[in-house]
């Protein structure tokens, strides 16, 4: 029987993805990558015992910190917007899913993500919840072990299938955090750990000081809402000067870009040599522009069809041929 290695957090898509890998034939391990959550071991247990699978529980906490948490507060410092689950996929929770698999002689990976693998190739899920972008940074190596169940279904079947298969978890929320956040507020979250930006100016862009902010960690480009200050017209924040301590606000002509550098790209298929046409994507959503991209480096200069709103720095963007993700990069 072949072995797979599946994420398991306690909740409804990794619950059910664990049941359709046995009734593909899959002997399936749960690993429950435990970062401290109250009561997330314990949920994690319950849903594996309930359809008798094997769960290891194993502390992540280090490897987080290292490869997540620090990297995440020095971006935020340098006035970037990062994405920490694209930087913890490859670097945490793939790394330790394909290092288990080793250690049990498991030849797969899985997770509950709403995406396709298939062939080496990562697509689409449903347009409703595909996730794709997500895992704009798994490597080639373990994109080639990796099965993701849920790829051709979207949430509202699997919480049917989870009802259907008597599931406990049928009904449990989404979560919509950051995990290692407590309560969503990744300012106060960055605060606590000591180093961070002191308050400082609003300004225009001609350079005129319209008023004081609360530090430019609590800021991203293309805000609108939360800015605390009463101008009288809508603003929104243009640029982030971390240098100067400034946050620069516009009335949002200036956020439309149609070309733009990403860096450090990881290509999930062959590295490009050459320009080549593809559609992207430059944050978690539905939208995506078609463009032309020019390897550079280790990078990607892209140049959009037409103008994109606010492509965030430390967010990333993701080039698609069709439903095929072809790799990704970071925002500079």
């Amino acid at each position: 029987m072949k072995k797979v290695v599946l994420g398991l957090s306690g909740g409804v898509d990794s619950a059910v993805s664990a049941m359709l890998l046995q009734k593909d034939g899959y002997e399936v391990t749960g690993l429950y990558m435990d970062i401290g959550t109250p009561n997330g071991a314990q949920e994690a247990q319950a849903v594996a015992d309930s359809i008798n699978i094997p769960l290891l529980i194993l502390d992540i906490r280090e490897e987080l910190e290292k490869n997540v948490c620090a990297p995440f507060v020095a971006a935020y410092l340098r006035g970037e917007t990062p994405n920490p689950c694209i930087m913890c996929n490859p670097s945490v929770k793939f790394h330790a899913l394909c290092a288990h698999g080793d250690k049990i002689g498991a030849e797969f990976v899985a997770t509950g993500h709403y995406a396709r693998a298939e062939n080496g190739k990562l697509l689409k899920g449903m347009p409703s919840n595909d996730q794709s972008y997500m895992l704009c940074r798994v490597t080639r190596e373990q994109l080639s072990r990796l099965i993701l169940p849920l790829g051709g279904f979207e949430k509202t079947a699997v919480r049917h299938m989870a009802e259907e298969m008597g599931m406990d978890v049928a009904d449990k929320p989404d979560s919509m955090e950051i995990c290692f956040v407590p309560k969503g507020d990744y300012a106060a979250f960055i605060e606590s750990r000591g180093d961070y930006p002191p308050a400082g100016n609003f300004v225009s862009e001609s350079g005129e000081i319209l008023g004081r902010h609360k530090g430019i960690h609590h800021y991203t480009i293309g805000q609108r809402r939360g800015l605390g200050i009463a101008l009288g017209q809508r603003m929104f924040v243009s640029e982030l000067r971390p240098g100067a301590g400034e946050v620069v606000l516009s009335e949002g002509d200036g956020l439309y870009v149609t070309e733009l550098h990403a860096a450090d790209v990881n290509w999930q298929q062959s590295a490009a040599a050459a320009d080549f046409r593809c559609t992207v994507r430059v944050r978690h959503s539905k939208a995506e522009t078609a463009a032309t991209a020019m390897p550079e480096g280790t990078g990607v200069h892209i140049i959009f069809d037409e103008p994109v709103r606010a492509p965030t720095p430390g967010q990333s963007a993701v080039m698609y041929d069709g439903a095929v993700l072809l790799g990704g990069g970071y925002i500079i």
